[in-house]
């Protein structure tokens, strides 16, 4: 494996940041650590999202370029007497991609490592070993002896419990796997594309995000668009890749590293028509690779954005993904730069001349 470069130590420390929906200080911490160089000014809304304002014409039209901060993960919610501990999951969770998973607990007094554990398949009905166990029926082992070790541990009620997983770079170095790329690469596009336009003339102002609790219903997109009340808003995330055995290409048809996709529809937003024909004008005349894919069955920060004041045209730029919601994730670097690209190019053209054609589109 090369050495890491500087690009690569972010991600790196993006993604092996903690932070599930309702506890992301420490995401938030690092995107504020490679944000800030790059904006006039950070601050966060009450809630905790960050803001980042670059100002380039002050008083030209507001961009707002959102990633999410947090990850799906679990809480403690009780201890039995035998010092396992039972939990609720925070945001969306297959049951076949948990079992025997590391895990870890972040504690008043700590970190704490545990695994996702059932009953052993050897005592079960043949009946039962052809279902997949339920969620109800799981319980995280942290090693104690007792529920008072467990407790002497630190481990109580409401503790964030967070997949563990360390950032790989694979054989095929331009193929990333970590943790948490669902929707640490926003926070990650959301600070490339503040870096790239350091230096850069650009008829607006722009807000890079990272919003809290996407996962549990877009309420730091909500909140953090009502602080900034935009003129066009980019949810950025993670999207489905259909490049993976056994998917067809009527379920999904994206390929890691044919660049970002263009969100069409998903279940919270119907793609503003004037942001996504400006975006598609953008990559073709730039040369820029894109794919364009849609989500009947999930939402992004897009959907909280476009509803904040009288309206506020959106659009999704996502990410193609292999296995979202699970303790590792692959995605390819071009993608990534690719949309970076895509949405500094943009930027340069969003004066108040262009944001009045869009919303008229």
């Amino acid at each position: 494996m090369t050495k890491f470069d500087e690009t690569l130590m972010m991600l790196k420390e993006l993604t092996d940041a903690k932070g599930i929906s309702g506890h992301e200080k420490e995401a938030r911490d690092s995107m504020e650590k490679y944000i800030k160089p790059y904006a006039d000014e950070v601050f966060t809304d009450n809630l905790g999202s960050l803001i980042a304002k670059k100002t380039g014409d002050e008083n030209g039209p507001k961009i707002m370029v959102a990633g999410h901060l947090d990850e799906v993960g679990f809480m403690v919610t009780r201890i039995d007497k035998k010092g396992f501990i039972y939990f609720q999951t925070v945001g969306g969770w297959w049951n076949q991609v948990m079992l025997a998973q590391r895990v870890t607990i972040m504690t008043a007094k700590g970190d704490i490592t545990g695994v996702i554990g059932s009953k052993p398949p050897h005592i079960l009905s043949a009946e039962a070993r052809k279902k997949p166990v339920e969620i109800k029926d799981m319980f995280i082992d942290i090693g104690a002896s007792s529920k008072e070790e467990a407790s002497e541990f630190g481990v109580r009620p409401g503790d964030s419990i967070v997949p563990y997983f360390e950032f790989t770079q694979m054989k095929n170095e331009k193929m990333l796997m970590a943790k948490a790329w669902d929707n640490r690469i926003g926070c990650a596009i959301a600070i490339e594309v503040l870096k790239k336009l350091k230096d850069e003339q650009h008829p607006n102002v722009v807000y890079g995000v990272g919003t809290i609790q996407e996962e549990v219903g877009l309420r730091g997109a909500r909140t953090s668009a009502h602080a900034i009340k935009p003129d066009i808003g980019f949810g950025v995330d993670v999207g489905i890749a259909g490049d993976t055995p056994g998917i067809s290409d009527k379920e999904a048809d994206s390929n890691l590293g044919d660049g970002p996709q263009i969100i069409l529809y998903d279940a919270s937003m119907v793609s503003h028509k004037g942001v996504r024909d400006f975006i598609v004008d953008t990559a073709e005349e730039h040369q820029i690779p894109f794919q364009y894919s849609s989500m009947s069955g999930g939402g992004t920060d897009s959907g909280a954005i476009h509803l904040t004041a009288n309206g506020v045209p959106s659009l999704t730029i996502t990410i193609a993904t292999r296995y979202i919601h699970s303790h590792a994730a692959i995605l390819h670097r071009d993608d990534f730069e690719n949309a970076v690209k895509l949405i500094v190019e943009a930027i340069k053209k969003l004066d108040d001349q262009k944001v009045k054609e869009i919303i008229l589109a």
